[in-house]
């Protein structure tokens, strides 16, 4: 703990939350020092971004165009025709590992490149939650500056957003953030400067305030050499005039330090000069804290080269009794990557700029000098153009005193945004505390219960696998199919039907006064919980997958098919593997990083994985024989360039070996051959036959010729009605059909237009009112323009329903 109350806030937050936060504070409040002590501390898996290139180096992270990939130009939220880079997998995955993602410097990102973070996170991680689940920290105070709108880029936008400060994201604006402030300010200790600063930056400015801080006009004002003070200009092209009239001024002889670059460093990152020009006499800022014990000099600290001798700088500072021996400095240019051993997010080194940690420091620029800390500042910030300028530049100084303004400053130049105010406002007076703080650890840790216990992704990726078997019955095993069903049965009562039960149990479990990590009774249940479902989805789930046979003649279906099955497998490993870690009790920090590795885990195992030789399916009762014809139906369709259902299907492949006709009589008869088949091939596979038969000894009996009978079409629809007759429910005649019951939902909305069913034993009275209230006010729609219309909650058999129960009234004699 610090004895600063909100830091400890922010931190508690951070750790033990998914709560999105924007950790803002004045100027010296120690925001970047909260950053650093976090990139330290943290066990959550973070990137830290930031919007310019030098924020990003001084951050010790990247930008956040090139960590996310994005364009630079205006991202319209919900445009579906944008084009979506591709991420490499590198990538891809290290986005999915992260828990925590760090904005620093947030008051100068757009709202529509949160926007754009938004869109690609959804994309690679949780696509149904804002930023795709992942936690996100903000760091920066809207009072400083603010983001940077080209013309053309706000005609575009304008019609999505209000304005561009980051609160308006919408994304941001599903998610309830929560705002911290940092109070306590280390920069100043005058009282009377601090009040003068905390008033600009709320807007708080009458005359008094102002004629306060022209009192620090002076007009013509030149100091002497040796007093150390440094200029803030508002325009670059200023800042650098001055450092090198100043220069020429000084009649020493002129030394050129060239950095070192290595590997990756791009130029608008340089945190100083790639070539140094100086002097002895020049006034000297460091760009970069000592990274030494001895801590002599730190980023802003302004001195007097004394000398250079020996490729040494020698600068002495106001304050310091001795000189500083300056030697070049290295910056690291980092990019993230997950090492695939420890699952742990790394920062490689990708470049390195090395050069003399100094700058001419007569003057620069507002916009620079964010950050730092200057004993005294001559302040030019009468031309201000962009919000927040002037504030920042007043608060970089430590004392009223070392503050002296070139010119009077006018009510115009301080610029605060009304947008800002309001915000910044709302934000304080709805500030988080302890209670706040604990409700939301427990929100958290219930939501992460909830998810251990939750099937529904493996029920979605299970369907989808059936669903794609069943479409394609044609070119797969009917073995397979029927190995599904029989699976999707055992799952939903051993697995479904209990994990349904144990979340409500759940709810009654909680205990609103105890943390469900805190609560031992709870615990208990939990962890008997993740035993018994452990055993379940090894049995009901992952050892009869690895023994499915997923295998089609066609290469477009066996592709769907291994997908689906590979998306599945993942879910159950993945599922399988929190339920083991849940055995030792619930720990929230534990979770996430385990729900993480055994993701990494399976990719790495999807990865090394031998591929499966293709054995034959479980039907197969001369597993010998069908190896043979296979090859031989494969080897012949890879001569002819055609697929190898062309040849012989599957199913009619399966046929053959099973039944091993005798003569092209007995061959024809098989489904799926027919007469141009026997013709071309039939004196080959009867040869294959003839031969295993004679090697294993086999007696073949003659096929039977069936009859030709009369096949009689069976009415799917009335099998379900007449069950429905019998007084069974939806669920009940699902079961006995082996049918979803949306399927069966849709035969009896068959019989709602004759009247032989109600459209209310199929839809609740409050849809059946919502459907028909839209259908009367938009007569002739299709069912899919209803659908789109009133959205997820209703179904398309809700509509049908309604539709044809509307059929029946109408035609009811009046």
């Amino acid at each position: 703990m610090t004895q600063n109350p909100q830091l400890d806030l922010a931190s508690n937050f951070v750790h033990y939350t998914d709560k999105n936060i924007f950790l803002t504070g004045k100027a010296g409040t120690g925001k970047t020092t909260f950053l650093h002590n976090l990139k330290k501390s943290s066990l959550k898996r973070m990137a830290v971004v930031a919007p310019t290139g030098v924020a990003a180096i001084n951050a010790g992270g990247v930008t956040i165009h090139s960590f996310f990939q994005l364009p630079f130009g205006p991202f319209i939220p919900g445009n579906k025709d944008i084009q979506l880079k591709r991420f490499p997998k590198d990538k891809i995955n290290l986005i999915k590992s992260l828990d925590l993602l760090v904005i620093d410097e947030i008051s100068m990102v757009r709202a529509d490149t949160l926007d754009n973070i938004d869109d690609v996170l959804r994309r690679f991680k949780d696509h149904s939650k804002p930023f795709g689940g992942l936690q996100l920290l903000m760091i920066g105070d809207l009072h400083q500056l603010s983001p940077v709108v080209k013309d053309q880029d706000w005609q575009i936008l304008r019609d999505y957003y209000s304005n561009l400060f980051f609160f308006n994201s919408r994304a941001l604006q599903k998610t309830s953030h929560v705002s911290i402030e940092l109070k306590h300010i280390y920069r100043q200790s005058d009282s009377f400067f601090i009040d003068l600063l905390n008033r600009v930056r709320e807007n708080r400015i009458d005359q008094e305030v102002l004629s306060q801080l022209n009192s620090r006009y002076i007009k013509d004002f030149k100091p002497a050499d040796d007093e150390g003070y440094i200029t803030l200009t508002t325009h670059n092209n200023t800042a650098v005039e001055i450092n090198e009239l100043k220069l020429l001024e000084i009649k020493e002889k002129s030394h050129t330090f060239k950095a070192t670059l290595e590997g990756d460093f791009p130029e608008y990152t340089f945190p100083t000069a790639l070539e140094l020009e100086i002097k002895p006499g020049a006034q000297v800022m460091f760009a970069k804290n000592d990274p030494s014990k001895d801590r002599l000099f730190y980023n802003g600290k302004i001195g007097k080269v004394s000398k250079i001798q020996d490729g040494i700088i020698y600068v002495k500072c106001p304050s310091d009794l001795i000189e500083i021996a300056v030697e070049p400095l290295e910056w690291s240019n980092i990019k993230y990557e997950l090492n695939a051993e420890t699952k742990e997010v790394t920062e490689k080194v990708i470049g390195r700029f090395i050069q003399y940690p100094l700058k001419l420091a007569w003057a620069i620029t507002i916009h620079k000098s964010q950050g730092l800390t200057f004993e005294k500042a001559i302040i030019d910030a009468n031309a201000a153009f962009a919000h927040g300028q002037v504030y920042v530049a007043l608060s970089r100084c430590k004392s009223f005193e070392g503050l002296v303004l070139k010119s009077e400053i006018a009510f115009s130049s301080i610029r605060t945004d009304g947008t800002v105010a309001t915000y910044t406002k709302e934000a304080s007076n709805n500030e988080p505390d302890d209670r706040h703080l604990r409700s939301s650890k427990s929100d958290f840790q219930r939501a992460l219960l909830f998810e251990l216990f939750d099937f529904s992704n493996i029920k979605t990726k299970f369907f989808y696998l059936k669903k794609t078997a069943e479409d394609h019955s044609n070119s797969v095993s009917a073995k397979l199919i029927e190995r599904l069903a029989e699976i999707k049965k055992s799952v939903e009562e051993g697995i479904y039907e209990v994990s349904d039960a144990f979340k409500k149990q759940l709810t009654g479990l909680f205990k609103p006064e105890d943390l469900p990590e805190e609560d031992s009774s709870l615990q208990q249940r939990v962890q008997k919980a993740c035993t018994y479902f452990i055993e379940k989805i090894d049995q009901e789930l992952w050892v009869p997958m690895q023994t499915l046979n997923i295998e089609s003649d066609n290469k477009a279906v066996r592709t769907s098919l291994k997908d689906a099955s590979e998306a599945l497998s993942k879910e159950v490993f993945i599922k399988q593997g929190l339920m083991k870690v849940g055995i030792a009790g619930f720990n929230t920090l534990s979770y996430l990083q385990n729900k993480t590795n055994i993701e990494l885990d399976y990719i790495s195992l999807s990865a090394t994985k031998p591929v499966k030789t293709t054995e034959a399916p479980e039907e197969i009762l001369h597993a010998e024989l069908f190896t043979r014809v296979r090859t031989w139906r494969n080897n012949l369709a890879s001569e002819q360039n055609v697929p190898v259902y062309i040849v012989l299907p599957q199913k009619a492949l399966i046929e053959v070996v099973n039944r091993m006709p005798s003569s092209r009589t007995e061959l024809e008869m098989i489904k799926g051959i027919g007469k141009m088949k026997v013709q071309r091939y039939g004196d080959e596979i009867l040869s294959m036959i003839t031969e295993y038969c004679n090697k294993k000894g086999i007696q073949r009996s003659a096929m039977q010729i069936p009859l030709k009978e009369e096949k009689i079409k069976v009415d799917t629809k009335q099998i379900s009605f007449d069950l429905y007759k019998e007084g069974k429910s939806i669920a009940e005649i699902a079961v006995l059909r082996g049918f979803s019951p949306v399927t069966i939902e849709g035969h009896l909305a068959h019989y709602v237009s004759s009247g032989k069913v109600s459209v209310f034993d199929l839809v609740s009275k409050l849809k059946v009112a919502k459907i028909t209230a839209y259908l009367f006010e938009n007569p002739g729609q299709k069912t899919g323009e209803v659908k789109v219309a009133l959205g997820d909650e209703i179904s398309y058999g809700d509509i049908k329903a309604v539709m044809n129960h509307l059929t029946f009234v109408n035609a009811e004699p009046v």
